[in-house]
């Protein structure tokens, strides 16, 4: 874990992302807030391109809370049973469904508690939720991120909450709102796992990691 970076390099970092990715987006596929819950909640361990590829076909027939009750069980679980856990997070799918139709009019809430309380819907995809529809400054800590927050010292923490909160604290706030996508989209492909491509890091010269690549 590097330690904590000060405010001025934190603010070139976030600057030189703004620079080179101005209005950063998810790279889920989805046409509504619904759909983007759904997408988000079945992206959990799974690839964002694994999910996409699911729910293209999903989200042409079901983009409703209750087109998705109207699908059925069966109907969810055979469009996404190329994503892991899928029985798991297609019972899900309809039971936030179900929710959202008896509780919410069919609407999805905007508050983090509404939201967390619907069923594979956790912290993170709140946050996600509200970042990418509600333009919250909300920080979804997944594992790209955790990984870049200690690795490069912009926001280290023991834990995922650890991370959010540093996120939160440590970014100045004209960066809070694209804060988590710029991290994401960095760890998952420049500052990759096993071998961080740092020959080809825009942030190098501010990074503390020391095992650097060429």
């Amino acid at each position: 874990m590097a330690k904590q970076l000060d405010y001025h390099t934190i603010r070139a970092i976030f600057s030189r992302f703004q620079t080179a990715e101005p209005e950063p987006e998810g790279e889920l596929e989805h046409v509504n807030v619904y759909t983007l819950v759904v997408a988000v909640a079945l992206s959990a361990q799974a690839t964002d391109i694994g999910v996409n590829k699911a729910t293209r076909a999903l989200f042409k027939i079901a983009d409703t809370p209750q087109k998705m009750l109207d699908l059925g069980l069966e109907g969810v679980t055979e469009h996404i049973k190329t994503i892991g856990l899928f029985r798991q997070k297609a019972k899900n799918v309809i039971k936030l469904s179900q929710i959202l139709v008896d509780d919410y009019g069919g609407e999805v809430p905007n508050s983090r508690a509404a939201l967390q309380s619907l069923p594979g819907v956790g912290r993170k995809t709140a946050n996600v939720v509200l970042n990418m529809w509600w333009s919250q400054p909300a920080q979804a800590v997944d594992t790209h991120i955790f990984r870049l927050g200690n690795r490069t010292g912009i926001a280290p923490g023991k834990t995922v909450d650890a991370v959010e909160r540093a996120i939160e604290d440590n970014i100045p706030a004209d960066f809070q709102l694209h804060a988590h996508h710029w991290m994401i989209l960095h760890g998952r492909y420049t500052c990759v796992a096993r071998k961080p491509k740092c020959g080809a890091c825009l942030i190098r010269d501010l990074c503390p990691f020391e095992d650097k690549t060429e």
